[in-house]
């Protein structure tokens, strides 16, 4: 049963398409990917899922209400993990969650033992009294999720909620989803933190100049890739040779980005002993060799022909 639905969804500012016409949904207990190079068009999709943005076009619901129709409705079920730190750094821990569980409407007889089991579910109750201000990066952010959690929300949303941190605070803030997700809470959860996406999400959808150009579980993402990727930096190449590489037995596609040539190949070994051949045959030069083994990250790449913080 899916607890959010986005159908033909699209924002525009002025001539400029943050988010082109774009349909997915998320299903009832399930932690949702949403991934994508900067300018790529998560923040605007957030932002109307979280009613802080109107959108253009389309039709959003979130738990069975609209999110045109029905803002505040929407409102109550969702809870928001921002990229940004919002807490009050001259307030301790308990005074922050107290002041966002007022602002939440979160009733005064379970607001106290709300937040004593959000700041253990955190590892923060040592930590309860001492001032936002000293704390680290990690605790911040594992604060921001306890705010976040406050209202109960059926759907949690995580935008980069690892930026940052240490080690300790970023395996604490998994451990704390995948527990929240066994509870059945339904998350959707950007990154650009491939290996994250890869351990937390039952699916992901790659987002490129507002528009979801994939739409999988990481697994079937990364078995499309076959083998590996190769990556093979170059000055000057002429259509012929093109035509060649891409007839190559191993070699399943050739694209041609700027100075470089991406591979998706059958078997990588095979075919970078036939590129290489052919590049010795025909004497051009190669300036770079990259070889990319499948994950979710290459796959991104090969979509997308970006870094992830591109």
């Amino acid at each position: 049963m899916a607890l959010v639905e986005v159908e033909n969804l699209s924002k525009t500012y002025g001539d400029v398409h943050a988010v082109d016409n774009v349909t997915f949904d998320i299903q009832q207990g399930e932690i949702f990917g949403l991934l994508g190079p900067n300018g790529a068009g998560k923040s605007t999709t957030i932002n109307v899922l979280c009613t802080y943005t109107e959108l253009t076009a389309g039709k959003v619901t979130v738990a069975g209400h609209s999110v045109t129709a029905e803002p505040e409705a929407v409102k109550r079920a969702v809870g928001v993990v921002p990229q940004d730190i919002a807490l009050y750094p001259d307030l301790n821990a308990v005074e922050n969650l107290r002041f966002f569980g007022r602002m939440y409407d979160v009733p005064k007889a379970t607001l106290e033992g709300r937040i004593g089991d959000l700041l253990e579910l955190v590892g923060l109750t040592e930590h309860a009294r001492k001032r936002v201000e000293h704390y680290s990066g990690g605790m911040k952010r594992r604060l921001n999720l306890a705010v976040g959690l406050l209202s109960e929300p059926r759907f949690l949303m995580l935008d980069e909620p690892t930026v940052g941190v240490d080690p300790q605070s970023r395996n604490a803030i998994f451990e704390n989803i995948q527990a929240l997700n066994r509870q059945g809470l339904t998350a959707l959860y950007t990154t650009h933190y491939m290996e994250e996406a890869e351990l937390l999400c039952h699916r992901v959808a790659i987002m490129d100049e507002g528009r979801i150009i994939a739409l999988d579980t990481p697994q079937h993402l990364i078995h499309t890739l076959g083998t590996g990727l190769i990556h093979l930096g170059v000055r000057d190449i002429n259509e012929e040779m093109l035509r060649r590489l891409r007839a190559l037995p191993q070699v399943k596609a050739v694209a041609r980005r700027d100075d470089t040539l991406a591979f998706e190949t059958v078997d990588a070994q095979g075919a970078l002993l036939d590129i290489i051949g052919l590049f010795n045959e025909t004497d051009t030069p190669m300036t770079s060799l990259e070889i990319l083994e499948p994950n979710l990250e290459s796959v991104f790449i090969q979509l997308t022909g970006k870094q992830l913080r591109d």
